[in-house]
């Protein structure tokens, strides 16, 4: 009976649902999305290179009509670094010593005190060179931590997810998407499908978008392209409450990105959109990738309608999904509902946990 009880305690603590579900062990991680806490000391949090870190973290969300920050930053000093905060999600700890380290560089642990969890360490031998390695990084940083956040999403949405909106997706375009559970509302046109949470009679609207068109050359992936081709599609198939008002792009607020996405040319488009003859209007953000089996470019965007309430969120909660498109010559890869992450350090305990 002993041998029985140890064996039946053996398998629950070593049992779990996946990365992003608590164990007996490592709780749910606490705080918010992008939501981070930096720990350093005072001194150096209010000295220039805290400073850059701040100034790093402290940016805009992309593509949204009034300034929004990226993250929200706590800071606490290590000795304050209680067992309550860290089962924080998302933590940057700072090192500075020069008897340690040589160099600066980024190293992270994962699921460390908590699920899920991420936790960077920016090791270096001077507070003189962390400030430059911050500024010249910033751009790694910020990215790391939002694929953090957005597979998060993904994970979430892949468990419950829009069934019949998918199936109209394969049925229509031989592609996969997933969108929320909660965002059922269906609209079919030529080549486009439309969904969204607007029969919720609720103050804001989510959207999502898929449509296709002939691939024909590298032209179709310019600006005046995607412009021209978006506002004709969104003419024809999402009109206002009145004669005469319909979907528009403001083309002076739309910016273009030339990306890539499971080792494939992506275009990614932001900006503002609205409603010809009305007052609505969002910010929207749409990826572009070639169909090469079908010969097609697969359009999909998210769109939300929230007056008097902060989008930026809202926005990369949506734009999470967009992620999820698998086309056909995807189908033979496991594992590709994720966002490829941006490779830093492991440090060397979380490399021999996820082996």
């Amino acid at each position: 009976m002993k041998k029985l009880f140890i064996a039946f305690f053996t398998l629950l603590l070593t049992a779990c649902g996946g990365s992003d579900s608590p164990t007996i062990l490592k709780p749910a991680a606490s705080g918010l999305p992008y939501e981070i806490l930096v720990v350093c000391n005072d001194d150096f949090w209010i000295a220039p290179a805290g400073r850059a870190l701040y100034d790093v973290l402290d940016t805009d969300v992309p593509g949204i009509p009034q300034p929004e920050r990226s993250f929200r930053i706590s800071h606490t000093r290590p000795a304050g670094f209680s067992r309550l905060l860290k089962t924080f999600r998302n933590i940057i700890e700072v090192k500075i010593d020069k008897t340690l380290y040589t160099q600066t560089k980024f190293k992270f642990t994962r699921d460390l005190y908590s699920t899920p969890q991420v936790i960077m360490t920016i090791q270096s031998p001077s507070a003189s060179d962390f400030q430059e390695y911050v500024t010249k990084h910033r751009n790694t940083i910020l990215d790391f931590f939002t694929s953090q956040e957005m597979n998060r999403e993904l994970r979430i949405v892949e468990k419950k997810h829009n069934r019949e909106f998918l199936d109209s997706v394969k049925a229509k375009f031989g592609c996969e998407l997933l969108i929320p559970a909660n965002i059922y509302g269906i609209k079919s046109g030529k080549d486009f499908l439309w969904a969204s949470d607007i029969s919720n009679h609720n103050s804001s609207i989510q959207s999502f978008v898929i449509y296709s068109y002939p691939y024909t050359s590298t032209e179709n992936f310019t600006l005046e392209n995607f412009l021209q081709k978006r506002d004709s599609v969104m003419k024809a198939n999402i009109p206002g409450g009145k004669e005469g008002q319909y979907m528009t792009t403001e083309h002076d607020f739309v910016s273009m990105r030339e990306t890539e996405f499971r080792e494939r040319y992506m275009q990614d488009v932001r900006g503002l959109w609205s409603m010809e003859n009305d007052m609505m209007g969002g910010p929207f953000v749409s990826h572009s990738v070639v169909d090469e089996v079908n010969g097609k470019v697969i359009v999909v965007e998210a769109f939300v309608y929230a007056p008097n309430r902060k989008k930026g969120d809202l926005m990369r909660k949506l734009e999470a999904s967009l992620f999820s498109l698998r086309l056909p010559a995807d189908k033979a890869i496991s594992n590709s509902i994720h966002i490829p992450e941006i490779i830093i350090e492991e440090n060397d305990s979380t490399a021999k946990n996820n082996k």
